[in-house]
Protein backbone atom coordinates (compact mmCIF):
# COMPACT_ATOMS: atom_id res chain seq x y z
CA UNK A 1 0.00 0.00 0.00
CA UNK A 2 1.20 3.77 -0.85
CA UNK A 3 1.61 5.88 2.09
CA UNK A 4 -0.40 9.60 2.40
CA UNK A 5 0.46 13.00 4.13
CA UNK A 6 -2.03 14.92 5.05
CA UNK A 7 -0.69 18.69 6.14
CA UNK A 8 -2.12 21.32 7.79
CA UNK A 9 -5.50 19.86 9.03
CA UNK A 10 -8.02 20.56 11.81
CA UNK A 11 -8.60 17.88 13.55
CA UNK A 12 -11.85 17.12 15.25
CA UNK A 13 -10.89 14.08 17.38
CA UNK A 14 -11.59 12.77 20.70
CA UNK A 15 -12.94 16.10 22.63
CA UNK A 16 -10.55 17.99 21.05
CA UNK A 17 -9.53 20.32 18.52
CA UNK A 18 -6.51 21.04 16.94
CA UNK A 19 -3.94 21.46 13.87
CA UNK A 20 -2.00 18.53 13.06
CA UNK A 21 -0.33 16.23 10.13
CA UNK A 22 -1.03 12.82 9.36
CA UNK A 23 1.68 10.09 8.16
CA UNK A 24 -0.45 6.87 6.98
CA UNK A 25 1.61 4.04 6.29
CA UNK A 26 0.35 0.55 5.15
CA UNK A 27 -3.33 1.75 5.65
CA UNK A 28 -2.96 2.77 9.23
CA UNK A 29 -2.29 5.88 10.87
CA UNK A 30 1.77 6.22 11.68
CA UNK A 31 2.42 9.34 13.03
CA UNK A 32 0.27 12.72 14.16
CA UNK A 33 2.16 15.08 14.88
CA UNK A 34 3.35 18.79 12.85
CA UNK A 35 5.78 19.46 10.55
CA UNK A 36 6.17 15.80 9.24
CA UNK A 37 6.92 16.41 5.39
CA UNK A 38 10.16 14.93 5.96
CA UNK A 39 8.43 10.99 6.52
CA UNK A 40 8.61 11.27 2.08
CA UNK A 41 5.21 9.95 1.28
CA UNK A 42 4.01 8.70 -1.75
CA UNK A 43 1.35 11.82 -1.72
CA UNK A 44 1.04 14.89 -0.21
CA UNK A 45 -2.58 16.37 0.64
CA UNK A 46 -2.71 19.88 2.19
CA UNK A 47 -5.86 19.89 4.46
CA UNK A 48 -5.44 23.79 5.42
CA UNK A 49 -8.88 25.42 6.36
CA UNK A 50 -10.52 21.88 6.26
CA UNK A 51 -11.45 19.78 9.19
CA UNK A 52 -10.51 16.04 9.45
CA UNK A 53 -12.76 13.48 11.47
CA UNK A 54 -12.69 10.26 11.78
CA UNK A 55 -15.10 8.18 8.55
CA UNK A 56 -18.85 7.87 10.38
CA UNK A 57 -19.54 4.20 11.10
CA UNK A 58 -23.34 3.46 10.25
CA UNK A 59 -24.62 1.27 12.77
CA UNK A 60 -27.85 0.66 10.55
CA UNK A 61 -27.98 0.19 7.25
CA UNK A 62 -30.34 -2.04 4.58
CA UNK A 63 -28.63 -2.29 1.81
CA UNK A 64 -31.10 -4.66 -0.30
CA UNK A 65 -29.02 -7.82 -0.96
CA UNK A 66 -29.47 -10.32 -1.91
CA UNK A 67 -33.15 -10.81 -3.36
CA UNK A 68 -33.89 -7.00 -3.49
CA UNK A 69 -31.10 -5.84 -5.51
CA UNK A 70 -33.68 -3.45 -7.94
CA UNK A 71 -33.49 -1.21 -5.02
CA UNK A 72 -30.39 -1.03 -4.03
CA UNK A 73 -27.00 -3.43 -3.53
CA UNK A 74 -23.71 -3.55 -1.34
CA UNK A 75 -22.02 -1.91 -4.45
CA UNK A 76 -24.22 0.75 -5.16
CA UNK A 77 -24.57 1.53 -1.60
CA UNK A 78 -21.47 1.45 -0.32
CA UNK A 79 -20.01 4.26 -3.16
CA UNK A 80 -23.02 6.45 -1.69
CA UNK A 81 -21.57 5.81 1.84
CA UNK A 82 -18.12 6.99 0.35
CA UNK A 83 -19.33 9.87 -1.10
CA UNK A 84 -20.95 10.80 1.69
CA UNK A 85 -18.11 10.32 4.39
CA UNK A 86 -19.25 7.11 5.82
CA UNK A 87 -16.62 4.68 5.57
CA UNK A 88 -17.92 1.69 7.65
CA UNK A 89 -21.63 0.04 7.71
CA UNK A 90 -23.47 -2.40 9.59
CA UNK A 91 -26.08 -3.59 7.45
CA UNK A 92 -29.76 -5.59 8.62
CA UNK A 93 -30.79 -8.61 7.97
CA UNK A 94 -34.05 -8.60 6.43
CA UNK A 95 -33.10 -8.88 2.69
CA UNK A 96 -34.63 -12.21 0.63
CA UNK A 97 -34.12 -14.73 2.29
CA UNK A 98 -33.20 -12.96 5.41
CA UNK A 99 -30.29 -13.37 7.63
CA UNK A 100 -31.06 -15.92 9.53
CA UNK A 101 -28.33 -18.51 9.77
CA UNK A 102 -24.50 -18.44 10.38
CA UNK A 103 -24.12 -19.42 6.58
CA UNK A 104 -26.22 -16.65 5.63
CA UNK A 105 -24.14 -14.54 7.48
CA UNK A 106 -20.63 -15.76 5.58
CA UNK A 107 -22.76 -15.30 2.15
CA UNK A 108 -23.35 -11.93 2.74
CA UNK A 109 -19.46 -11.10 4.37
CA UNK A 110 -18.34 -13.15 1.17
CA UNK A 111 -20.06 -11.00 -1.36
CA UNK A 112 -19.09 -7.80 0.10
CA UNK A 113 -15.28 -8.90 0.35
CA UNK A 114 -16.15 -8.62 -3.65
CA UNK A 115 -17.84 -5.35 -4.16
CA UNK A 116 -18.27 -3.43 -1.05
CA UNK A 117 -16.56 0.11 -0.76
CA UNK A 118 -16.58 0.51 2.32
CA UNK A 119 -15.74 -1.36 5.69
CA UNK A 120 -18.76 -3.92 6.30
CA UNK A 121 -20.68 -5.92 8.60
CA UNK A 122 -23.74 -7.66 9.35
CA UNK A 123 -26.04 -8.08 11.73
CA UNK A 124 -27.85 -11.77 12.72
CA UNK A 125 -31.76 -12.05 12.24
CA UNK A 126 -33.88 -13.15 15.19
CA UNK A 127 -37.31 -15.10 14.65
CA UNK A 128 -39.59 -16.71 16.36
CA UNK A 129 -37.46 -19.97 15.78
CA UNK A 130 -34.00 -19.40 14.88
CA UNK A 131 -32.76 -19.07 18.62
CA UNK A 132 -30.18 -22.01 18.48
CA UNK A 133 -28.23 -19.82 15.81
CA UNK A 134 -28.58 -16.76 17.77
CA UNK A 135 -26.71 -18.68 20.91
CA UNK A 136 -24.31 -20.46 18.61
CA UNK A 137 -23.18 -17.13 16.90
CA UNK A 138 -19.72 -16.16 18.31
CA UNK A 139 -17.68 -12.39 18.66
CA UNK A 140 -16.36 -11.40 14.65
CA UNK A 141 -19.12 -13.54 13.00
CA UNK A 142 -21.25 -10.63 13.17
CA UNK A 143 -22.02 -6.80 14.89
CA UNK A 144 -24.74 -8.14 16.74
CA UNK A 145 -28.52 -9.62 16.92
CA UNK A 146 -31.41 -8.15 15.64
CA UNK A 147 -34.80 -8.29 17.11
CA UNK A 148 -37.62 -6.84 15.27
CA UNK A 149 -40.32 -6.00 18.18
CA UNK A 150 -42.58 -4.22 15.78
CA UNK A 151 -44.03 -5.13 12.53
CA UNK A 152 -41.53 -5.92 9.89
CA UNK A 153 -41.53 -8.10 6.89
CA UNK A 154 -41.60 -12.23 6.10
CA UNK A 155 -40.16 -14.24 9.29
CA UNK A 156 -39.38 -11.19 11.16
CA UNK A 157 -41.47 -10.28 14.10
CA UNK A 158 -40.64 -11.81 16.88
CA UNK A 159 -43.32 -11.46 19.05
CA UNK A 160 -43.75 -14.70 20.66
CA UNK A 161 -43.03 -13.97 24.71
CA UNK A 162 -40.88 -16.89 25.45
CA UNK A 163 -38.83 -16.33 22.18
CA UNK A 164 -38.09 -13.20 23.24
CA UNK A 165 -37.47 -13.76 27.05
CA UNK A 166 -34.53 -16.30 25.77
CA UNK A 167 -33.00 -14.28 23.50
CA UNK A 168 -32.47 -11.74 26.29
CA UNK A 169 -31.36 -14.59 28.16
CA UNK A 170 -28.97 -16.32 25.96
CA UNK A 171 -27.53 -14.36 23.07
CA UNK A 172 -23.71 -13.98 23.50
CA UNK A 173 -23.57 -10.53 21.61
CA UNK A 174 -25.08 -7.10 21.46
CA UNK A 175 -28.65 -6.93 21.14
CA UNK A 176 -30.35 -4.72 18.59
CA UNK A 177 -33.98 -3.56 18.57
CA UNK A 178 -36.49 -1.92 16.51
CA UNK A 179 -39.08 -1.31 18.98
CA UNK A 180 -42.64 -0.74 17.98
CA UNK A 181 -45.80 -2.34 19.16
CA UNK A 182 -47.98 -4.13 16.70
CA UNK A 183 -51.23 -4.61 18.06
CA UNK A 184 -51.38 -0.77 18.82
CA UNK A 185 -50.65 0.04 15.29
CA UNK A 186 -53.03 -2.24 13.82
CA UNK A 187 -55.56 -0.64 15.93
CA UNK A 188 -54.56 2.79 14.70
CA UNK A 189 -54.39 1.40 10.82
CA UNK A 190 -58.36 -0.30 11.35
CA UNK A 191 -59.12 3.22 13.00
CA UNK A 192 -57.94 5.32 10.33
CA UNK A 193 -58.64 3.26 7.22
CA UNK A 194 -62.30 3.26 8.36
CA UNK A 195 -62.25 6.92 8.67
CA UNK A 196 -60.28 6.76 4.94
CA UNK A 197 -60.02 3.82 3.42
CA UNK A 198 -56.88 3.90 1.00
CA UNK A 199 -56.50 7.12 0.80
CA UNK A 200 -55.12 7.98 4.61
CA UNK A 201 -52.93 10.59 4.76
CA UNK A 202 -49.13 11.12 5.41
CA UNK A 203 -49.83 13.34 7.76
CA UNK A 204 -51.43 10.40 9.79
CA UNK A 205 -48.29 8.45 9.64
CA UNK A 206 -46.55 9.16 13.02
CA UNK A 207 -50.43 9.29 14.24
CA UNK A 208 -50.64 5.21 13.36
CA UNK A 209 -46.99 4.45 14.27
CA UNK A 210 -47.50 6.63 17.53
CA UNK A 211 -45.75 7.71 20.39
CA UNK A 212 -47.70 4.92 22.44
CA UNK A 213 -46.33 2.15 19.88
CA UNK A 214 -43.16 2.96 20.60
CA UNK A 215 -42.80 3.59 24.15
CA UNK A 216 -44.53 0.60 24.81
CA UNK A 217 -42.31 -1.79 22.67
CA UNK A 218 -38.86 0.23 23.98
CA UNK A 219 -39.98 0.35 27.47
CA UNK A 220 -40.47 -4.05 27.15
CA UNK A 221 -36.84 -4.05 25.75
CA UNK A 222 -35.19 -2.28 28.79
CA UNK A 223 -37.18 -4.31 31.05
CA UNK A 224 -36.29 -7.54 29.46
CA UNK A 225 -32.54 -6.50 29.20
CA UNK A 226 -32.84 -5.15 32.80
CA UNK A 227 -34.04 -8.41 33.71
CA UNK A 228 -31.43 -10.55 32.17
CA UNK A 229 -28.41 -8.11 32.02
CA UNK A 230 -28.61 -8.28 28.39
CA UNK A 231 -26.55 -5.55 26.37
CA UNK A 232 -29.25 -3.82 24.56
CA UNK A 233 -28.91 -1.04 22.09
CA UNK A 234 -32.56 0.18 21.18
CA UNK A 235 -32.53 1.94 17.29
CA UNK A 236 -34.09 4.68 16.24
CA UNK A 237 -35.65 6.51 18.49
CA UNK A 238 -38.17 8.95 17.73
CA UNK A 239 -39.87 10.59 20.71
CA UNK A 240 -39.23 12.12 23.85
CA UNK A 241 -41.34 10.22 25.87
CA UNK A 242 -38.48 7.78 25.07
CA UNK A 243 -36.03 8.75 26.19
CA UNK A 244 -36.08 8.86 30.39
CA UNK A 245 -35.80 5.33 29.65
CA UNK A 246 -31.90 6.11 28.96
CA UNK A 247 -29.58 7.11 30.79
CA UNK A 248 -26.97 10.39 29.99
CA UNK A 249 -23.39 10.28 30.06
CA UNK A 250 -20.34 8.44 28.66
CA UNK A 251 -21.14 5.46 26.70
CA UNK A 252 -18.40 3.00 28.30
CA UNK A 253 -20.21 1.33 31.31
CA UNK A 254 -23.30 1.58 29.40
CA UNK A 255 -25.32 -1.97 29.25
CA UNK A 256 -27.91 -0.35 27.45
CA UNK A 257 -27.46 2.25 24.61
CA UNK A 258 -29.56 4.35 22.07
CA UNK A 259 -29.59 5.28 18.52
CA UNK A 260 -30.99 8.03 17.01
CA UNK A 261 -30.93 8.39 13.10
CA UNK A 262 -30.35 11.66 10.71
CA UNK A 263 -33.98 11.88 9.53
CA UNK A 264 -35.36 12.09 12.85
CA UNK A 265 -32.94 14.68 13.82
CA UNK A 266 -33.11 16.99 10.81
CA UNK A 267 -36.96 16.59 9.30
CA UNK A 268 -40.40 16.63 10.99
CA UNK A 269 -44.34 16.42 10.82
CA UNK A 270 -44.22 19.43 9.05
CA UNK A 271 -42.32 18.18 6.24
CA UNK A 272 -45.32 15.40 5.18
CA UNK A 273 -46.81 18.55 3.19
CA UNK A 274 -43.62 19.06 0.93
CA UNK A 275 -42.33 15.32 0.99
CA UNK A 276 -45.37 12.80 1.31
CA UNK A 277 -44.22 9.30 0.90
CA UNK A 278 -40.82 9.98 0.10
CA UNK A 279 -40.28 10.62 3.88
CA UNK A 280 -42.74 7.42 5.30
CA UNK A 281 -40.42 5.75 7.50
CA UNK A 282 -40.79 2.92 11.05
CA UNK A 283 -41.09 4.49 13.26
CA UNK A 284 -42.33 7.43 12.11
CA UNK A 285 -40.93 11.11 11.68
CA UNK A 286 -42.79 12.81 14.46
CA UNK A 287 -43.62 16.51 16.27
CA UNK A 288 -40.79 19.34 16.20
CA UNK A 289 -40.96 18.64 19.78
CA UNK A 290 -39.92 15.37 19.32
CA UNK A 291 -37.12 16.43 16.65
CA UNK A 292 -35.62 18.85 19.29
CA UNK A 293 -35.65 17.02 22.15
CA UNK A 294 -33.72 14.09 20.33
CA UNK A 295 -31.30 16.58 19.54
CA UNK A 296 -31.10 17.91 23.20
CA UNK A 297 -30.62 14.05 24.34
CA UNK A 298 -27.72 13.65 21.43
CA UNK A 299 -25.75 16.37 23.36
CA UNK A 300 -26.31 15.08 26.85
CA UNK A 301 -25.08 11.53 26.04
CA UNK A 302 -28.70 10.04 26.15
CA UNK A 303 -28.43 8.99 23.22
CA UNK A 304 -25.39 7.15 22.32
CA UNK A 305 -24.71 6.88 18.79
CA UNK A 306 -26.41 8.34 15.54
CA UNK A 307 -26.53 6.45 12.34
CA UNK A 308 -28.72 6.37 9.27
CA UNK A 309 -31.37 3.38 9.10
CA UNK A 310 -30.54 3.79 5.31
CA UNK A 311 -33.61 1.87 3.61
CA UNK A 312 -34.39 3.19 0.29
CA UNK A 313 -37.25 2.40 -2.15
CA UNK A 314 -37.58 2.93 -5.53
CA UNK A 315 -39.42 5.89 -7.19
CA UNK A 316 -42.72 3.75 -8.42
CA UNK A 317 -42.84 1.67 -5.06
CA UNK A 318 -42.75 5.31 -3.31
CA UNK A 319 -45.55 6.50 -5.64
CA UNK A 320 -48.29 4.64 -4.00
CA UNK A 321 -50.91 5.55 -1.41
CA UNK A 322 -50.39 5.33 2.09
CA UNK A 323 -50.67 1.73 2.84
CA UNK A 324 -48.89 0.45 -0.47
CA UNK A 325 -45.77 2.97 -0.29
CA UNK A 326 -43.20 1.09 1.59
CA UNK A 327 -41.36 2.55 4.62
CA UNK A 328 -37.75 3.80 4.21
CA UNK A 329 -35.64 6.50 2.66
CA UNK A 330 -31.75 6.34 1.13
CA UNK A 331 -29.95 8.45 3.48
CA UNK A 332 -26.05 8.16 3.83
CA UNK A 333 -25.25 10.67 0.70
CA UNK A 334 -26.14 13.38 2.92
CA UNK A 335 -25.96 11.94 6.55
CA UNK A 336 -23.00 14.03 7.56
CA UNK A 337 -23.78 16.99 5.36
CA UNK A 338 -27.19 17.07 7.50
CA UNK A 339 -25.57 16.42 10.70
CA UNK A 340 -23.11 19.70 10.00
CA UNK A 341 -26.40 21.73 9.47
CA UNK A 342 -27.26 21.54 13.47
CA UNK A 343 -23.42 22.19 13.78
CA UNK A 344 -24.53 25.19 11.82
CA UNK A 345 -27.37 26.19 13.94
CA UNK A 346 -25.40 25.98 16.97
CA UNK A 347 -27.16 22.28 18.41
CA UNK A 348 -24.47 20.54 18.21
CA UNK A 349 -21.04 20.72 18.76
CA UNK A 350 -18.35 19.28 16.20
CA UNK A 351 -16.85 17.35 19.12
CA UNK A 352 -20.22 16.03 19.77
CA UNK A 353 -21.15 14.87 16.25
CA UNK A 354 -17.55 13.36 15.93
CA UNK A 355 -18.25 11.26 19.27
CA UNK A 356 -21.61 10.37 18.44
CA UNK A 357 -21.05 9.09 14.68
CA UNK A 358 -17.94 7.41 15.09
CA UNK A 359 -15.78 6.98 18.56
CA UNK A 360 -19.28 5.86 20.69
CA UNK A 361 -20.07 3.65 17.65
CA UNK A 362 -16.68 2.27 17.87
CA UNK A 363 -16.92 1.71 21.49
CA UNK A 364 -20.83 0.71 21.84
CA UNK A 365 -19.99 -2.23 19.16
CA UNK A 366 -16.07 -2.93 20.15
CA UNK A 367 -15.24 -2.11 16.51
CA UNK A 368 -11.29 -2.76 16.58
CA UNK A 369 -9.28 -0.41 15.61
CA UNK A 370 -11.08 1.91 13.99
CA UNK A 371 -13.54 5.41 14.77
CA UNK A 372 -10.62 7.27 16.49
CA UNK A 373 -7.66 9.26 14.99
CA UNK A 374 -5.50 7.54 17.03
CA UNK A 375 -1.71 6.02 15.83
CA UNK A 376 -1.80 2.87 15.01
CA UNK A 377 -5.54 2.57 14.10
CA UNK A 378 -6.73 2.36 10.98
CA UNK A 379 -6.60 5.22 8.47
CA UNK A 380 -10.34 5.69 8.03
CA UNK A 381 -10.69 9.54 7.76
CA UNK A 382 -13.31 12.43 6.16
CA UNK A 383 -12.12 15.43 5.00
CA UNK A 384 -14.97 18.49 5.13
CA UNK A 385 -15.54 21.79 3.92
CA UNK A 386 -17.22 24.01 6.55
CA UNK A 387 -17.90 26.57 3.90
CA UNK A 388 -19.33 24.97 0.69
CA UNK A 389 -22.68 25.67 0.34
CA UNK A 390 -24.21 23.34 -1.82
CA UNK A 391 -27.92 22.49 -2.77
CA UNK A 392 -29.06 18.61 -2.60
CA UNK A 393 -30.34 17.70 -6.54
CA UNK A 394 -30.59 14.40 -7.85
CA UNK A 395 -28.14 14.32 -11.23
CA UNK A 396 -25.89 14.09 -8.03
CA UNK A 397 -27.40 11.28 -6.20
CA UNK A 398 -25.57 8.19 -6.58
CA UNK A 399 -28.40 5.60 -4.57
CA UNK A 400 -29.39 2.84 -6.95
CA UNK A 401 -32.68 3.89 -6.13
CA UNK A 402 -31.89 7.35 -7.95
CA UNK A 403 -33.59 9.91 -5.37
CA UNK A 404 -32.84 11.57 -2.14
CA UNK A 405 -35.20 12.46 0.62
CA UNK A 406 -32.91 15.54 0.69
CA UNK A 407 -33.29 17.23 -2.77
CA UNK A 408 -33.87 21.05 -2.83
CA UNK A 409 -32.25 21.46 0.22
CA UNK A 410 -29.39 23.49 0.86
CA UNK A 411 -26.13 22.03 2.95
CA UNK A 412 -23.61 24.19 4.54
CA UNK A 413 -20.88 21.66 4.51
CA UNK A 414 -19.47 19.14 1.86
CA UNK A 415 -17.39 16.15 2.02
CA UNK A 416 -14.88 17.20 -0.33
CA UNK A 417 -12.19 13.28 0.05
CA UNK A 418 -12.88 10.49 2.25
CA UNK A 419 -9.75 7.85 2.95
CA UNK A 420 -10.24 4.32 3.29
CA UNK A 421 -7.77 1.74 5.04
CA UNK A 422 -5.26 4.83 3.89
CA UNK A 423 -6.37 4.94 0.33
CA UNK A 424 -7.75 7.86 -0.98
CA UNK A 425 -11.38 6.52 -1.74
CA UNK A 426 -13.44 9.47 -2.78
CA UNK A 427 -12.13 12.96 -3.78
CA UNK A 428 -13.68 16.02 -5.57
CA UNK A 429 -16.59 14.00 -6.25
CA UNK A 430 -14.66 11.45 -7.92
CA UNK A 431 -14.70 8.18 -6.38
CA UNK A 432 -12.15 5.35 -6.61
CA UNK A 433 -13.64 2.15 -7.98
CA UNK A 434 -10.35 0.00 -7.47
CA UNK A 435 -10.75 0.46 -3.37
CA UNK A 436 -12.39 -1.74 -1.20
CA UNK A 437 -13.46 -1.96 2.28
CA UNK A 438 -12.54 -4.62 5.11
CA UNK A 439 -14.41 -7.27 7.29
CA UNK A 440 -14.55 -5.25 10.81
CA UNK A 441 -13.27 -6.94 13.63
CA UNK A 442 -14.89 -6.72 16.72
CA UNK A 443 -13.61 -7.13 20.81
CA UNK A 444 -16.70 -8.60 22.94
CA UNK A 445 -19.86 -6.69 23.48
CA UNK A 446 -22.00 -8.65 25.41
Amino acid sequence: MSSLLITNADVVNEGCRFEADLFIEDGRIAAIGNDLQSRGADRVIDAAGRLLIPGMIDDQVHFREPGLTHKADFASESRAAIAGGITSFMEMPNSQPPTLSLELLEAKHARAAEVSHANYSFYLGASNDNIDAIRGVRTGQCCGVKVFMGASTGNMLVDDEQTLDAIFADSPLLIATHCEDTPTILANEAEYRQRYGEDVPMSAHPLIRSEAACLASSSRAVELARRHDARLHVLHLTTARELSLFSPGPVAGKRITAEACVHHLYFDARDYAEKGTLIKCNPAIKRPEDRDALLAAVSEGRIDVIGTDHAPHTLEEKAGTYFKAPAGLPLVQDALPSLFEHVHAGHLSLETLVQKTSHDVADCFGIEQRGYIREGYWADLALVEMAAPYTRTRDQVLYKCGWSPFEGRQFHACVITTILNGEVAYEHGRLNDQVRGQRLEFRPNR
